[in-house]
């Protein structure tokens, strides 16, 4: 009797030890992500209850995502408050509250200045980057005080997640800004606007390469991919409220001098990344990860791959510097 006692005993010693290591493995598993997925929350709407909002992002937050975006100055543009108004510290809290990024624009006071900005708030709750819309609508000139242009230099955020872009509205109709934003590496572009521009950021994302994400008073949200093919479009009659995952660690790659290299990657490495697509007119492919922990842009980098953004701009400087050495050569022998 003891015998079978203890026999039960150890079965079940053995039955609960096999169960809490399933358990310790599942946990790891769903902690290890595929690729450098981003969660991300876009808010669209146009005039509504503070409180509202509030609540919506206060729900949105408990999902665990990455960041949380609304619409260019969604609370109007009556009364400009400062950083440390009712918009922003409220809004602080629920980041630190659900370890999530905000991006808020607000209409700002800065001193004399009213500014058309976007705050960006970290996930300990701080501002850790703001953007000065550069180009305000002639609207906006029209206000008491107007609206100044934003004299930016810094773009680009290094969030936890990747290099995150901030542009508002009529910023859409200026490549100029949009070549500043790739220089300084963004991965991914949120555009808060009060209109939709559809094809315009088309354009962007095709030529720059960069995730671009919009939220808009239109009630519309957006996607484009780095490809510049749009990728989500989603809308609503009275509120929009879009879940988007993106993979930054997605790679896009031109065919010229990489080629060879990615047939030996594949060779090594078909079983963890694949070319997810091709685009063969544009001679262009995409590398994406397919197993839990490894980095196609990494591994890619590895084999000597080089990133189209990358190519492009070598190619530039490389043949901007022959043409200087032609232009010197021509004036030399004049």
């Amino acid at each position: 009797m003891k015998k079978n006692n203890f026999v039960n005993y150890l079965l079940k010693l053995l039955f609960l030890s096999a169960l809490f290591m399933i358990t310790i493995t599942s946990k790891i598993n769903a902690s290890v992500k595929i690729g450098r997925p981003v969660k991300i929350v876009s808010l669209c709407f146009e005039n509504k209850n503070f409180e509202d909002i509030i609540q919506i992002i206060d729900d949105e937050g408990k999902k665990e995502v990455d960041i949380i975006v609304l619409p260019e100055t969604w609370r109007g543009q009556i009364s400009p408050e400062t950083l440390d108004g009712e918009t922003i510290s409220t809004l602080s809290k629920l980041a630190k509250k659900h370890n999530t990024y905000i991006l808020s624009p607000i209409d700002r006071k800065e001193g004399k200045s009213r500014l058309n900005t976007a705050v960006l708030i970290d996930r300990k709750g701080e501002i850790v980057f703001t953007y000065d819309k550069i180009y305000p609508y002639w609207s906006e000139f029209d206000l008491d005080p107007p609206v100044d242009p934003g004299t930016n230099t810094n773009m680009v955020y290094s969030a936890d997640f990747g290099k995150i872009g901030v542009a508002i509205c009529y910023d859409a109709n200026f490549p100029e800004l949009w070549q500043v934003l790739r220089d300084q590496g963004a991965e991914i572009v949120f555009w808060s606007s009060a209109y939709s521009a559809g094809t315009q950021l088309k354009a962007y994302s095709l030529l720059h390469h960069y995730y671009i994400v919009t939220s808009t008073y239109s009630r519309d949200c957006q996607v484009y991919d780095i490809t510049g093919e749009r990728i989500f479009d989603m809308s609503g009659n009275n509120i929009t409220i879009a879940h988007i995952t993106l993979d930054l660690d997605r790679g896009i790659y031109h065919e010229n001098f990489n080629l060879g290299k990615l047939q030996n990657l594949l060779e090594n490495h078909g079983n963890e990344i694949e070319k997810e697509s091709a685009m063969p007119r544009e001679q262009w492919f995409v590398l994406r990860s397919i197993k839990p922990g490894v980095s196609a842009r990494q591994l890619a980098k590895e084999f000597n791959m080089e990133e189209l953004v990358d190519y492009q701009n070598r190619s530039r400087k490389e043949i901007d510097k022959k043409r200087e050495f032609q232009v010197r050569e021509n004036n030399l022998s004049e």
